[in-house]
């Protein structure tokens, strides 16, 4: 059989149509969804919103909007909105409702994989009613082979749902517009309120070249079309009413959305942009730098075999552009987001805020999760890269069938492997790339999270340290509570301490800390330590302390200070290799004393405070440091309690920090810290 034959017979064979191939595509990236999001993001990605996206799904699945925590403040989560009727998240519930699906069906990666496979599905079916089946089928598979996608797909983030509803937007409308079906300007109407729904901003950016196209066809189309596009725009409405009706409900008033009562100054527009402290004024030169960075990363790392599928979505925009005539304004809509997405995105602030520093964006999120923001952009790139490979492959495939010789029809064919296989080393090494990067912040978050996973919790209360201020899951988003907080752990802030074990009593108490960068640049991971802590009371709370210091020690001094100001300090003798004193907390004094009596300070203490107890030890180098105890106290009623101190070790006064902590072990020989907490009666 020769080529041309055989070419005809596997067209005309019912096992290969487009639709089926696009099938398999889908089932396929929704099987790569589960598989990377199981072993490159088990702890999740640096993008701590992720647990926020999971926290809010297992709300829905409980029927809550809100949490309400037992206790104010110390049971935040990240990105939740304090409001009249409880905590709330800063984004609108559509893509957690999706996982929550996934985790009601057993596992929340599910519903990553069923994205994934949506958007391949839709992809194709979009670009099949723009062009054809052939050109959607490879769009498809160019897709599937982009590592924005493959990654954005592995997590829990609303950029990839919303781009897949959008997605059944654009399928929807070019359909109706081909068919005049209302039944599917129905379906694109409701697809794109939703989106709406899902992030506003985004779903306004994608729909503009399709209202563009609305338009011109309700002004050359006559009723017919505008009676199409008015069934559009009213189930698109209704997605927008429901978006303001849940802001009324959450925020009080319709136009005013949760992350604007988070953050007031952290929407779209230009000017002071702000977000928790962090505040920049953000003009149109830092916006068109910031979309450079971006745009430039996207060709270059982050498109189908990067940069060839820019390169080739190029030659096929030019293609369709070629045509003055008889340019078809369907193909014009997806070249529209070319332009809608880069330019909209100009008046958000966002895209600066992913990149971390310009100078240096592969240290954001952006370098490892993509420019998430022009995440729309992965369907022209796909749809007009096919364009030029499928016409490229029919003027190419009659000439090659015509040659003469043998030799002649080896060289082309060798010539088109070699091709194909250069285009299939792009796409594996770019997927490759991101891959191996997250994979290395995922060996640090596996050492991080040891203590954690080892410790086999059963009514635990483990407290948190806050590196990023005072919220849960930030950085630790792998720790989440239950909606309820009644889980067989509990995660909480390490502060109010005493207020948190009231509100939760009968729970083993646990502190988890570590020493490190939480995420470091250059992939060195923490080291944590886990420890029980004891919880005592009485008339009196007696710390014992015994600190080692080596050899060539040449003084040690002990200093409490309490929590407002007052100041006290003891020497202590560094002979034995050891250091001992004794911190007694009796009533409304406290008593910091060395162990033969020789020097003893008293302080006056608060009824609810932390003393703060430092050893100096000083060697006569740089590489003097210091013990620091941080001792919960609280006197209430003739009762003093206590709960185990905080412990850190610090080289140098400004790094006695949450990355400070001390870790048994860690610190090399004659560097140990030993505590006793007890309480006694009269």
């Amino acid at each position: 059989m020769d080529a041309s034959r055989l070419a005809r017979h596997v067209a005309e064979s019912d096992r290969l149509t487009p639709r089926r191939v696009a099938a398999g595509l889908a089932v396929l990236a929704g099987v790569f969804a589960v598989l990377i999001s199981t072993v490159v993001f088990p702890y999740r990605s640096i993008n701590h919103d992720e647990g926020v996206y999971l926290q809010q799904a297992a709300m829905l699945l409980e029927g809550q909007l809100t949490i309400d925590p037992p206790v104010d403040g110390s049971l935040r989560p990240w990105f939740f909105v304090a409001g009249d009727g409880g905590l709330y998240p800063k984004y609108a519930p559509v893509p957690a409702a999706i996982f929550a699906v996934g985790r009601a069906l057993g596992e929340a990666t599910l519903a990553l994989g069923a994205v994934a496979a949506a958007t391949v599905a839709l992809t194709y079916a979009t670009v099949t009613e723009a062009f054809e089946p052939r050109v959607g089928v490879v769009a498809a598979a160019l897709l599937l082979a982009t590592p924005l996608f493959l990654v954005q797909a592995s997590v829990f983030l609303g950029y990839l749902p919303t781009l897949a509803l959008l997605l059944a937007f654009a399928w929807a409308y070019l359909r109706a517009d081909r068919t005049g079906d209302h039944r599917w300007a129905a379906l694109a109407g409701a697809a794109v309120g939703l989106a709406f729904f899902a992030r506003p901003f985004t779903a306004v950016l994608f729909a503009a070249p399709f209202v563009c196209h609305a338009l011109w066809t309700t002004w050359v189309g006559g009723r017919p079309a505008i009676r199409r596009q008015l069934v559009t725009a009213a189930l698109g409405l209704a997605g927008v009413a429901t978006a303001l009706g849940y802001n009324w409900l959450m925020t009080g008033a319709p136009l005013r959305f949760p992350y604007q009562v988070f953050g007031p100054r952290d929407g779209p527009g230009f000017g002071t942009r702000a977000l928790l402290g962090h505040e920049v004024v953000y003009d149109l030169e830092l916006a068109v730098e910031s979309a450079g960075v971006a745009l430039s990363t996207y060709v270059f790392r982050w498109s189908v075999a990067a940069p060839l599928g820019v390169l080739l979505a190029a030659i096929g925009l030019g293609l369709v552009l070629r045509r003055r005539r008889s340019v078809e304004p369907r193909a014009l809509v997806l070249a529209g987001l070319f332009a809608s997405i880069p330019i909209g995105q100009l008046a958000f602030w966002g895209t600066y805020n992913a990149i971390g520093r310009l100078d240096a964006p592969g240290f954001g999120l952006i370098g490892h999760l993509g420019p998430f923001y022009h995440l729309g952009l992965i369907l022209p790139t796909a749809a007009f890269a096919a364009l030029a490979l499928v016409r490229g492959g029919e003027w190419l495939w009659p000439r090659l069938v015509d040659l003469d010789s043998r030799s002649a029809k080896a060289g082309a064919f060798a010539a088109l492997v070699v091709a194909g296989g250069l285009g299939g080393v792009l796409a594996a090494t770019a997927v490759a790339d991101p891959v191996e990067q997250n994979l290395a912040v995922t060996d640090e978050y596996e050492t991080a999270y040891e203590p954690i996973e080892a410790a086999g919790f059963d009514r635990a209360l483990v407290f948190l340290p806050t590196p990023y201020g005072d919220w849960l899951a930030h950085p630790f988003q792998y720790l989440r509570n239950d909606p309820d907080f009644d889980g067989d752990v509990i995660y909480a802030q390490d502060r109010r301490v005493f207020a948190v074990v009231e509100a939760l009593p009968d729970r083993t108490l646990y502190r988890y800390a570590y020493r490190g960068d939480w995420f470091a640049p250059d992939g060195d991971p923490v080291t944590p330590t886990l420890r029980r802590l004891e919880h005592v009371a009485g008339e009196r709370v007696r710390l014992e302390t015994r600190a080692g210091v080596p050899p060539e020690t040449v003084a040690v001094a002990a200093t409490l200070e309490t929590g407002s100001g007052r100041r006290v300090a003891v020497p202590l003798d560094p002979s034995d290799g050891a250091v001992h004193l004794s911190l007694l907390v009796d009533g409304d004094v406290a008593r910091l004393e060395a162990p033969d009596g020789s020097a003893v300070q008293t302080v006056p203490v608060s009824r609810n405070e932390t003393l703060d107890l430092t050893v100096y030890v000083d060697t006569g180098g740089l590489d003097s440091f210091e013990y620091d105890l941080e001792l919960p106290v609280r006197n209430e009623n003739g009762t003093v309690r206590a709960i185990t101190p905080r412990m850190g070790l610090c080289r140098a006064a400004d790094q006695c920090d949450d990355g400070a902590a001390y870790v048994p072990g860690a610190h090399g020989p004659d560097v140990e810290l030993e505590t006793h907490l007890e309480a006694t009666d009269s």
